[in-house]
C-alpha cells in the first residue's frame, strides 16, 4: 500500500511539473521561437529564472559582441596563460573574472586561487563582483549581473559585465554598436508560470558608452546643442590640414576616417614642425589595430615634443573613428599652428 502510494505521488509530481511546463510554453507572451527546457519550469514560488532567447544568440551583432569579448580576455591574460574559448564555461566559476579585474584594476583580490566546490566558487564570485561593483558604480553603471546569474552560466549577465569593464577601464577594442537581446522572464506566481519577454540593451553607441567617463568640454556642448555649428568647425580644419598635406599630394574630406590609422597625424606634424619623420619609425601602410594605435600615440609623442599638452583624447578613440576624439586633436593643432604657412 505505501509503495503504492509513493507511486501515485510520483506520478503527480511528474504530472504536476509537465503541466508547469505546458503552461510556460503556452504562456500568451512567450514567442513561439522560445524553447523552454524542463530544468527551467523548476522554480520556487516567487523566484524567477532568465533565459536568452535562442534567436538573439544566433544574431550575427551579439555573435561579434562575444568574439570581441572573448579575444580581448585572451588579450589581457595571455601572460597568465588563461585562453577563454566559451563565455559561459569559462567565466561562471570567477576564476577568469578575477583575474581579468586584478590586470585592469591593478588591485590583488584576497581569494582562493583555485575552487573546486558550488561554494567556494560563488564566495569568490561574491569578493569579485562586490569589487567591480564597488568601482562601477559611482561612474553610473547600472548592475546587471549577480552571483548567482554568473555562477548559473547567464551569458547576457556575463556580457553585461564584461561590456561594463571594457567600457570602465577603456579596452583598446571597438565593441558592435547597438548590440540588444531578447531574454526570456520566467516567474513562479502562486503555483503559476509567468512569462515574458524583455529587450535588454548590452552596448549603445561608442560615443555614448566613452561619455560616460569623459569630462565635458566645448566639444560636448557643440555636438549636443549646436550640431549646425560642427559643420563650420570641420570644414574650418579640413581647410587647415589640406593646406599643408597639399605639400605632400595628400588631400583629406573625411576626418574622422583618414586620421584613424594615424599616417596623416604624423605627416602633418612634420609638416607643421618643419622636419622629415624617418619611415622606420612608424608603419606607413597599418594594416592592424595594433599598428594604427602604435602611429596614433607616436603623432601624440611629437605634439609633446613640439610644445603642446598631452591630447586628451587616447589613440585608441581616434583609431576606433570617434569623431569628437579627432576633433579635438585636430583643434589642438589648429589653435597652436593656424598662423603657420
Amino acid at each position: 500500500m505505501a509503495g503504492l502510494l509513493c507511486g501515485t505521488k510520483r506520478k503527480k509530481q511528474v504530472s504536476d511539473l509537465h503541466e508547469e511546463g505546458k503552461n510556460a510554453i503556452n504562456a500568451p507572451m512567450l514567442p513561439s521561437a522560445t524553447e523552454i527546457h524542463p530544468e527551467d519550469t523548476l522554480l520556487e514560488e516567487n523566484a524567477e529564472r532568465i533565459m536568452l532567447d535562442p534567436t538573439s544568440r544566433e544574431n550575427p551583432k551579439f555573435k561579434d559582441l562575444v568574439k570581441v569579448l572573448i579575444d580581448w580576455i585572451n588579450s589581457e591574460l595571455e601572460e597568465e596563460r588563461i585562453i577563454v574559448k566559451d563565455l559561459e564555461e569559462d567565466c561562471y566559476d570567477g576564476q577568469v573574472l578575477q583575474k581579468l579585474f586584478e590586470k585592469l584594476s591593478g588591485r590583488k583580490l584576497n581569494v582562493a586561487e583555485v575552487t573546486q566546490s558550488e561554494i567556494g566558487q560563488k564566495q569568490k564570485l561574491q569578493t569579485v563582483l562586490e569589487a567591480v561593483n564597488n568601482t562601477l558604480r559611482p561612474h553610473g553603471w547600472t548592475v546587471e549581473w549577480s552571483v548567482d546569474l554568473i555562477h548559473s552560466k547567464n551569458l547576457v549577465a556575463i556580457a553585461y559585465l564584461l561590456v561594463a569593464l571594457a567600457m570602465h577601464f577603456q579596452a583598446p577594442i571597438r565593441l558592435p554598436e547597438h548590440v540588444s537581446v531578447q531574454v526570456v522572464v520566467v516567474k513562479k506566481r502562486e503555483g503559476i508560470l509567468q512569462t515574458a519577454v524583455v529587450i535588454k540593451e548590452l552596448t549603445s553607441t561608442t560615443e555614448m558608452m566613452l561619455g560616460r567617463f569623459a569630462e565635458r568640454d566645448a566639444f560636448d556642448t557643440l555636438l549636443d546643442h549646436a550640431p549646425d555649428k560642427l559643420n563650420v568647425v570641420k570644414t574650418s580644419l579640413i581647410t587647415f590640414v589640406n593646406k599643408h598635406l597639399n605639400k605632400l599630394n595628400l588631400e583629406v574630406t573625411e576626418l574622422e576616417s583618414q586620421f584613424a590609422d594615424g599616417v596623416y597625424l604624423i605627416l602633418l606634424m612634420g609638416l607643421l614642425e618643419d622636419y622629415f619623420v624617418p619611415l622606420y619609425n612608424f608603419f606607413l601602410t597599418p594594416e592592424s589595430f595594433e599598428q594604427k594605435v602604435h602611429n596614433v600615440a607616436f603623432a601624440f609623442e611629437l605634439m609633446q615634443d613640439g610644445g603642446l599638452k598631452k591630447p586628451k583624447a587616447r589613440p585608441e578613440d581616434v583609431v576606433n573613428l570617434n569623431l569628437k576624439s579627432t576633433l579635438r586633436v585636430l583643434y589642438n593643432l589648429f589653435t597652436n599652428y593656424k598662423n603657420s604657412d
